[in-house]
């Protein structure tokens, strides 16, 4: 059983403890074996069964769980860059949108891409998200937006999922906005999700979610209400992007439905916290996108004040966060959303999980949750979330087997393992 030591802080992140507490413990030990955790507290506590084992020094750094990511939209054709300028220049989201460009560009790079350039292009962001020690990725399809292309994003996280050491977790997105060709009949293309791609999705497995975009300019409440009821129906767990950029009521439908999350929330009213507070559903804070956007973060204090567990994620995309820095988007929350570090960590880790309904599996270190784990090269957490670095993580273990890592903190293995 290998063995873990001379960690200066291990946060375990337990689910069950508020946002507030991470879990951490000061000079402390992590065992495992088998892919999972089987023992860590504090060194001077380690059962002496353990002791003999082959060990690996910390060297006096940070361990954390793996980090997750659940919010993002990893799969799409092209770029946006020339839309950055058009933004400092003045001109909205809403504005750009509508001269043509936003997510309905993104779709016509998408249909033009092969499955095999979005899965390249993927792979690729995924090594780089690996080795600042996210170990599970939401993708969110959406940017295909007719039958074919939808299938062929979720076919590459399909894909991806069997081939790459990150774990995918894939959400169904037909709703993000309506297609250009179907603007002047919604009701024709809400069938097609409805009849046709929702019930496809999941008799195939391609999904476990189901998301919608609730905005001015993509869907209703009631068109929203319908597609997801339908989702619910055909056994798919329910997401909503709701109240970006303006109070649409979202996150009262989100409470309504009993969505496992309501993301972005930049707007949410009062009302819309406390119905979330009263559901259990998670707020998902995507900080990144508010600043590339310039709108307002999220209002996570308040949030978890009143009760309501609040993520962190990317929201990586190509237009409005087309960044994957989830250790930037957490210290992002901790300077704009008035979150601690412990909050934010947790936001990113166990409370990440329970957005994508897998809290009793992973983003904690404690005896039988997956051993997914990152050595920062910090001496604690509060160090690591302030001193901002291109990259702190030196090593990372996936599912109990170290697929980063530096070498000057590996090569203390023992040879034996």
């Amino acid at each position: 059983m290998p063995v873990l030591n001379n960690i200066s802080q291990l946060a375990t992140c337990p689910p069950d403890r508020p946002q507030h507490d991470a879990g951490l413990l000061e000079n402390a030990a992590l065992v495992w074996t088998d892919g999972l955790v089987r023992w860590v507290g504090p060194i001077t506590d380690m059962p002496t069964q353990y002791q003999d084992e082959p060990a690996i020094d910390c060297a006096h750094r940070l361990i954390v769980p793996g980090l997750v990511d659940c919010h993002t939209h990893l799969c799409f054709g092209g770029w946006r860059s020339d839309e950055f300028e058009l933004r400092l220049r003045g001109a909205s989201y809403q504005e750009i949108a509508h001269a043509g460009g936003g997510i309905a560009s993104t779709v016509a790079a998408t249909r033009g891409a092969s499955l095999d350039e979005l899965q390249h292009k993927a792979e690729s962001i995924l090594d780089e998200m690996l080795d600042l020690g996210i170990t599970t990725v939401e993708c969110k399809s959406g940017y295909g937006l007719d039958q074919a292309n939808e299938l062929k994003q979720l076919e590459v996280y399909r894909q991806l999922n069997d081939s790459h050491l990150v774990d995918l977790v894939p959400t169904f997105l037909g709703a993000h906005i309506i297609p250009p060709e179907h603007e002047k009949h919604r009701d024709r293309y809400i069938s097609l999700l409805c009849d046709v791609l929702i019930p496809r999705v999941a008799r195939q497995g391609l999904a476990r979610f189901c998301d919608a975009f609730v905005e001015t300019g993509a869907y209703t409440i009631e068109e929203t209400r319908h597609i997801l009821s339908v989702a619910a129906e055909h056994g798919l767990g329910i997401k909503i992007h709701a109240d970006q950029l303006s109070d649409g009521g979202g996150a009262e439908l989100a409470a309504e439905l009993g969505a496992v999350s309501a993301e972005h929330l930049e707007y949410v009213s009062e009302a819309g916290v406390e119905a979330l507070a009263a559901s259990g559903t998670v707020a998902v804070s995507l900080p990144l996108a508010s600043l590339y956007l310039g709108e307002p973060y999220m209002p996570a204090r308040k949030m978890m004040d009143r009760g309501v567990p609040v993520a962190v994620a990317t929201d990586f995309n190509p237009g409005s966060s087309p960044s994957y820095h989830l250790p930037l988007a957490m210290t992002l929350a901790c300077i704009h959303q008035g979150m601690t570090p412990q909050e934010s960590l947790k936001g990113a880790t166990s409370v990440a999980a329970q957005a994508v309904s897998l809290s009793q599996q992973i983003g904690t270190l404690l005896p039988g949750y997956a051993a997914d784990l990152a050595i920062i090269d910090a001496p604690n957490l509060n160090h690591w979330l302030y001193h901002f670095r291109p990259n702190a993580c030196i090593a990372v273990l996936k599912n109990g087997a170290w697929v980063r890592g530096n070498q000057s903190v590996l090569a203390i293995n023992n040879p034996s393992t």
